[in-house]
């Protein structure tokens, strides 16, 4: 399994990569989306909607469950993957590179005061949880 370096992690199973300008983009893990299986439906956040840290920005479901997807950061929705709305079969295949879900312009906050994973804690992590 997969966890690069670059990203930062949390404990719900998303994945965050500082772009500029205060923007992050957010998408799930690939230890996320072996726990779900198949995926069958993505529902994401319409662009400029505004989300508090915990918020649900969308749902992703598999032949197994829906999970929500819940936004690490405080902002605003600068852009959503509608890609992957039609093409599921990248989240599975690249779910850190093509497979990202939604961009954030940060409203309000640190991404150092958010309790972020790096690689390693977050691979600690799924290994105490499986």
């Amino acid at each position: 399994m997969d966890f690069p370096k670059k990203l930062k992690y949390t404990k719900d199973h998303e994945w965050l990569s500082e772009n500029k300008d205060g923007e992050v983009t957010i998408g799930v893990t690939e230890y996320a989306i072996e726990q779900l299986g198949d995926i069958v439906h993505i529902e994401l956040p319409e662009i400029g909607d505004e989300y508090e840290v915990g918020d649900s920005i969308g749902t992703i479901e598999s032949t197994k469950t829906v999970s929500d997807l819940y936004t690490p950061v405080n902002g605003a929705i600068m852009d959503a993957n509608d890609q992957i709305l039609t093409n599921l079969a990248e989240l599975n295949k690249d779910p850190y590179d093509e497979g990202w879900l939604v961009k954030v312009k940060i409203t309000d906050g640190d991404l150092d005061d958010l309790g972020l994973l790096d690689s390693d804690e977050y691979e600690v992590f799924v290994g105490s949880i499986s």
